[in-house]
């Protein structure tokens, strides 16, 4: 099947209230055309760089989506980062948002829109905060008073291929931690999204209460053979 009837076929599937956002990790700009041309309207990117040489290769078609960061964010790449992203979803600590919240009026924008990303497995290969509710709590507290983030939900990764019940538990607990914030009533605190699930675990979070999915390989097919990138 085409990128075009992939695409139209796994959005057909979801449910109105999930978003699905095209993952375009070391994909090709004429990959990002044709999803583009069917109707996707957002787009994650893992990289800095690649974010900057997509959108340079895209020209006018890049404004025609929005763009979320859903790879880890370095504290000296944000000043690039700002300018061309919609939404952050990896936001881990009280440091890295007051980092960014301190760089976005001069990229040029109000407010950005950013998700804080849970490592619920704990795993030390991968980032974000650890899935205490305290401690979670007191990060979501301290985005709501900042100037210009605006705090729209959680983001987790499962574990990466295997059986997708496997992501079934990591997924359960990053919904509680979902409920759990939004049950504290406070005005800043009003989460809306829940970012969970990729090509081959997204059926499981969406049964697991997931409002956004991501999703690369089930699009386009697998990746080229390429060396990783090591860009942030």
């Amino acid at each position: 099947m085409s990128i075009t009837e992939n695409f139209q076929r796994i959005r057909e599937s979801l449910p109105e209230n999930v978003r699905l956002v095209v993952a375009a990790k070391q994909r090709k700009p004429e990959e990002l055309r044709e999803v583009i041309a069917a109707a996707a309207n957002d787009i994650g990117e893992n990289y800095v760089q690649e974010t900057e040489a997509m959108q340079a290769a895209l020209g006018e078609l890049a404004g025609q989506v929005r763009w979320h960061l859903i790879g880890h964010l370095q504290t000296n790449k944000i000043n690039k980062i700002l300018p061309i992203i919609d939404t952050i979803q990896t936001v881990e600590s009280i440091k890295k948002a007051d980092a960014i919240d301190k760089r976005v009026s001069n990229a040029g924008k109000q407010i950005l829109s950013v998700l804080i990303e849970v490592n619920v497995g704990e795993e030390d290969s991968k980032a974000g905060i650890d899935p205490h509710f305290e401690n979670l709590r007191r990060l979501a507290l301290h985005i709501s008073e900042l100037s210009h983030l605006q705090l729209e939900g959680l983001m987790t990764i499962g574990p990466l291929g295997g059986d997708p019940e496997d992501s079934r538990p990591y997924f359960q607990k990053t919904r509680q931690l979902f409920d759990r914030l939004n049950a504290l009533g406070h005005p800043g605190i009003q989460l809306t999204t829940l970012s969970m699930g990729m090509t081959h675990s997204y059926g499981v979070a969406i049964e697991e209460g997931a409002t956004m999915v991501r999703i690369g390989t089930a699009i386009f097919g697998p990746r080229s053979c390429r060396i990783p990138s090591q860009q942030s």
